[in-house]
């Protein structure tokens, strides 16, 4: 005899033992409770046999619905040798005299048989119930599981985590062609293998594995299979049924969204260029407009004053600057984007840089009034080119987007070991949905992108030369209440 054809003899009989040993004390307990009651009923209590057939009956009840049917009928039979014997005349014997003893013993007996029955049955039919309602449970609470995954991948990670954990089964694997890959949870199994889901797939129906407690299923959405699963438990096949039907609607919908998702990125990736060009394409044109006229003046056969050509080469020298300008922010966007330059770290006093940057925005500001609060002794280790830059930007566009005359108040303090710096006007202020996106590249206010000129790279510039810093930068704004432009940084020792 082969050692493993042994093994399983060895664990078929410990099976039986442990059977045997389980049933033992509950027969025990039905012949003891039967004894005990006809102990009872003869010794002391001394009731007519109707009283004990009843009491002995309702017993036999009892079992059936606690142990199952075995049980019952050996309770049914004990039960009707014991009211032989006890309370059938002769009395403690077993022999049957008289037709109507023989009556009330077969009676007795088919009442019993029939009641064990009955009992098992609605017995049985209540655990079904239970176990239907439990798997319908379960089933709920996996579809549910199934809704929180935004993308194939991740749906495909989690499922096999999700049946074990909903179904209490010890592996589970599941494998879509489209991805390529079999995506497990649980023990090893090696049953659960590749070749045995592909050929799943291939016959596209059900297959039980009852000797390796393995269950295969293909996962259909009406017609078309779109992968398989494999189960190491017990699953019914209705309730294998119904999880490979969630789990192919859940796939077939998160390709869907994803599809959905690709479309609508790429139709939003499509205007946001179409805006960008649109916004970059209008900032050139102005300056190159102005300085075209400026020339196609100056060459004209009809002479120009001195005052005239004088103003006319000031345009073309401040549009050529502008122009410049444009193209500077546009290369320093990039360049910023692809961490393409290093800090130049210094000590420096923020009074002075402030100072600095107002001086430089001096002609943008004209008659707003600045009020400047800012401590002289703080002293922090910092970039100034790009720090003054940061300022710039926001004091620049505190300047365009606020009411002529209107006062631009900027302050900074040291608070939780940052340095804060903010920047406040009193402009027409940014709704709550804007204020996140203000900072992205490109993007300009709805409500004042036609009457501010800009390309909407100045607040990106900013926000990268911050965090260069390891800070960030922020806005709290109201509608018609204003805006504050802050940034931290942390400050270095």
């Amino acid at each position: 005899m082969d050692a493993g054809r042994f093994v399983d003899i060895r664990l078929q009989s410990l099976v039986v033992n442990q059977s045997v040993i389980r049933a033992a004390p509950r027969f025990a307990a039905c012949a003891v409770v039967l004894l005990l009651v006809a102990y009872i009923y003869s010794a002391a209590l001394r009731v007519n046999p109707t009283t004990v057939a009843l009491t002995l009956l309702i017993w036999v009840l009892v079992v059936s619905a606690l142990w199952g049917l075995r049980y019952a009928l050996f309770t049914a039979i004990f039960a009707t040798a014991v009211f032989n014997y006890y309370f059938l005349p002769p009395i403690r014997t077993l022999t049957i005299t008289g037709t109507q003893n023989w009556i009330a013993l077969f009676a007795f007996l088919t009442t019993a048989v029939i009641a064990s029955q009955l009992s098992d049955r609605a017995r049985k039919q209540t655990d079904e119930a239970v176990g239907r309602r439990r798997e319908l449970e379960r089933l709920y609470s996996f579809s549910q599981q199934l809704l929180t995954a935004d993308n194939v991948l991740q749906l495909l990670n989690a499922l096999p985590g999700h049946v074990v954990e909903s179904f209490g089964v010890s592996a589970a694997a599941v494998y879509v062609p489209d991805k390529g890959n079999i995506y497990r949870s649980g023990i090893d199994v090696p049953g659960l293998d590749g070749e045995q889901l592909k050929s799943i797939i291939a016959r596209g129906e059900a297959v039980v594995d009852s000797a390796g407690n393995l269950s295969f299923t293909p996962l259909k959405m009406g017609v078309r299979t779109v992968g398989a699963m494999g189960v190491a438990g017990n699953l019914s096949r209705q309730t294998l049924a119904a999880v490979a039907s969630l789990i192919a609607i859940a796939v077939e919908r998160a390709n869907a969204v994803e599809t959905m998702a690709r479309s609508e990125a790429a139709r939003e990736g499509e205007r946001l260029r179409s805006a960008i060009l649109d916004s970059v394409t209008h900032e050139f044109r102005t300056p190159l407009t102005s300085i075209k006229a400026s020339i196609t003046s100056l060459l004209s056969p009809t002479g120009l004053g001195p005052d005239d050509q004088q103003e006319l080469m000031t345009v073309i020298n401040e549009e050529t600057d502008r122009l410049n300008r444009l193209v500077g922010e546009a290369a320093e966007v990039a360049q910023l984007e692809s961490h393409e330059f290093q800090l130049e770290l210094k000590d420096c006093v923020v009074l002075q840089l402030v100072r600095g940057a107002v001086e430089e925005v001096k002609q943008i500001l004209g008659r707003h009034a600045v009020e400047i609060r800012v401590p002289p002794v703080i002293t922090v280790r910092l970039d100034p080119d790009r720090i003054k830059e940061v300022l710039v930007q926001l004091l620049e566009n505190a300047a365009k987007y606020s009411p002529p005359e209107s006062p631009i108040c900027i302050t900074a303090e040291l608070k939780a070991g940052n340095l804060e710096v903010s920047v406040a006007d009193q402009g027409a202020g940014i709704d709550d949905m804007e204020q996140g996106l203000i900072f992205d590249k490109f993007y300009r206010g709805k409500n004042q992108r036609y009457r501010v000129q800009g390309t909407g790279m100045g607040l990106a510039i900013a926000r990268a030369i911050v965090e260069a810093h390891g800070g960030k930068i922020g806005v709290t704004s109201q509608l018609e209440c204003g805006s504050v432009f802050y940034f931290l940084l942390p400050v270095r020792h």
